[in-house]
């Protein structure tokens, strides 16, 4: 177990193996974010995916020098590149001005602006911002995100399957699976469901089993419950090849493409594929559907990611940038736009397209078991207290379990023992 924050940074370091954060590389002059408000220097925002969601934040950003005359620099790069390339910036003393990030990373997160003074006295869920003990608000959160599950209708129609309309009627999950399984042989579908090889899908799929996951106990000893057991063995009755498709959990092939190919009848996965849907896919009707519950119903739910300024001479500039985008008015546009779930509590949001889908995840999020709040606020915990794990023990001890690698048992003892070694007590 990990006994201090300085061997954890450490320890980051020498591996280059932090949280999964959202973040991206730039330029700047030596002495990080570089430049003023009012010069000509623009702020660099480091982000990913903007492009993939309608480039809500450089229409934002367009809008802020049109009314400022500020610049925002939307520096936007590819995911897997991210998290490596800002932890370089940082060791280089090369910072931008602020960041879109997954998580606050030990490396840099001592260098960041407290973002206090704008959550304090608005509505920001400030359950998922990241709060040190001494109150600094480290990130805030741009928008949120939620596990769910998405049907191909054409194939539910097809077979005259019914499926679950409203929340007085939702299936279990041996109801879900007969009912795909019927549409299989009823199409000659070649798979009932996919779902995206990530521990933050299996984490939901966990709770619906009545399992409350793995957390430490006062000894800082990670434990779990016998429903983790049932759950993961299900899962893995599952993954056969048949129903789902072992290359997905086994081969890391992607979900997203398999299920726009039409050829699945189901996808578990999460709100950030509505948008890319109403775009992507016409050879057939797609649906959000209500999560199976076994008995427990639960979407994982949390920030999909964070703001982060860092300091440096533009620091207040940044902080001005972001103070201004979460203005109601602002940041309604902002989630329009960019097609996602908004972390302004109570903001009314109007979409373009699939208002429904929104809808429905926003219930989902509201009746879900109040397990998940409690594991997200443990993960925040950790992460603010700089604590990560080495890679993903939940996901790739469960990929060594289908592999039949290891029995179930084993799997189970071998994430709570990693668990423990790498994170420990639950910081207070």
């Amino acid at each position: 177990m990990f006994t201090t924050r300085s061997r954890r940074v450490t320890a980051a370091l020498a591996t280059g193996v932090v949280l999964s954060v959202v973040a991206a590389c730039g330029g700047g002059d030596d002495g990080g974010a570089t430049g003023e408000a009012g010069t000509d220097e623009p702020l660099q925002f480091f982000l990913s995916g903007d492009a993939n969601q309608g480039g809500g934040f450089a229409a934002m950003a367009e809008k802020y020098e049109e009314e400022t005359g500020v610049t925002v620099e939307i520096v936007d790069i590819a995911n897997a590149d991210l998290p490596t390339k800002l932890k370089n910036a940082a060791q280089a003393n090369d910072l931008p001005a602020l960041a879109r990030v997954g998580g606050v990373d030990p490396v840099w997160g001592d260098l960041t602006v407290d973002l206090s003074p704008i959550l304090e006295g608005s509505d920001i869920n400030a359950e998922l911002a990241a709060v040190d003990p001494d109150g600094k608000v480290l990130s805030l959160p741009t928008d949120v995100t939620a596990v769910g599950l998405f049907i191909n209708k054409t194939l539910f129609d097809e077979a005259g399957v019914a499926y679950p309309t409203t929340a007085d009627d939702i299936w279990t999950w041996d109801e879900y699976v007969a009912a795909v399984k019927e549409v299989q042989a009823a199409t000659g579908t070649t798979y009932g469901m996919v779902m995206d090889r990530s521990s933050h899908r299996l984490k939901s799929f966990l709770f619906e089993f009545g399992s409350e996951y793995f957390q430490a106990n006062e000894d800082g000893e990670f434990e779990t419950d016998e429903e983790m057991k049932v759950a993961l063995e299900y899962f893995k009755s599952l993954n056969d090849d048949s129903f789902m498709p072992r290359s997905v959990w086994l081969s890391d092939a992607d979900g997203n493409a398999l299920f726009k190919s039409g050829d699945v009848v189901s996808y578990y996965s999460g709100s950030w594929q509505i948008a890319d849907f109403a775009v992507n896919i016409a050879d057939f009707e797609w649906a959000p559907v209500r999560l199976p519950m076994q008995p427990v119903r639960a979407a994982n739910y949390g920030n999909a990611a964070n703001v982060v300024v860092f300091e440096g001479d533009q620091q207040d500039a940044a902080v001005d940038f972001v103070e201004w985008m979460y203005e109601p008015e602002n940041y309604r546009e902002l989630a329009e736009t960019s097609s996602f779930l908004p972390a302004i509590e109570g903001l009314e949001v109007t979409y373009a397209t699939d208002p429904e889908a929104f809808e429905l995840y926003n219930e989902e999020i509201a009746a879900s078991d109040p397990i998940v709040k409690e594991i997200k606020r443990r993960d925040l915990a950790y992460e603010v207290a700089g604590l990560a794990t080495d890679g993903d023990p939940v996901r790739d001890e469960v990929v060594k379990y289908l592999n039949d690698e290891q029995d179930v048992d084993t799997t189970i003892d071998n994430i709570n023992a990693q668990l423990t070694d790498q994170l420990g007590a639950l910081p207070e």
